[in-house]
């Protein structure tokens, strides 16, 4: 249960939920092609597609190397779609925008195959707040923020990610 602030359900005709899931990708090859432009412009993208599909983001971050995402999502909703919907629809974009990442990604495979999903259990909005300022210490990566106000102006922080060595753990075998 939240401290502080009442729980926000999501409701239906015959339900009301609380599902949360966060969601970690990367480009093929893991190659830092994230940055400026592009970074802001696949936030807007997700941003979009999110809007589109019913679903919400609670934080995320895109890295010059990856992707986080922790949403909110409808109980009919399976998490393979969902990463499916922001991993098919993105690319297809991003390709045509900015013909040099052709060359990177041949093949029109810009995203790698698999994807991380962890679903939040009990863990608060609060907690994962907390959790990405206790990685502030790591300095290596340079994030566009989700919770950005103006869509043209991102926070440009290089604070680490909550799930970092999960993260690598998983991608890195």
């Amino acid at each position: 249960m939240y401290i502080g602030r009442m729980r926000r359900y999501r409701h239906g005709a015959h339900t009301k939920t609380d599902l949360k899931v966060h969601l970690v990708w990367i480009p093929k090859y893991r190659k830092p092609v994230l940055t400026g432009d592009i970074a802001i412009r696949v936030r807007d993208l997700i941003r979009q597609i999110v809007m589109e599909h019913e679903l919400e983001i609670i934080r995320g971050k895109v890295a010059s190397d990856h992707i986080h995402v922790f949403l909110s999502c409808r109980a009919h909703q399976d998490k393979s779609q969902i990463a499916q919907r922001l991993k098919g629809i993105s690319p297809r974009v991003l390709l045509q925008e900015y013909p040099h990442l052709r060359k990177k990604f041949w093949g029109r495979h810009f995203w790698a195959r698999g994807f991380l999903a962890v679903s939040s259990g009990t863990i608060t909005d609060e907690m994962t707040k907390n959790t990405s300022t206790i990685r502030k210490a790591d300095r290596s990566w340079m994030t566009v923020d989700f919770q950005s106000t103006l869509l043209n102006t991102p926070r440009l922080r290089g604070e680490g990610c909550s799930f970092k060595i999960y993260y690598h753990k998983f991608f890195n075998r």
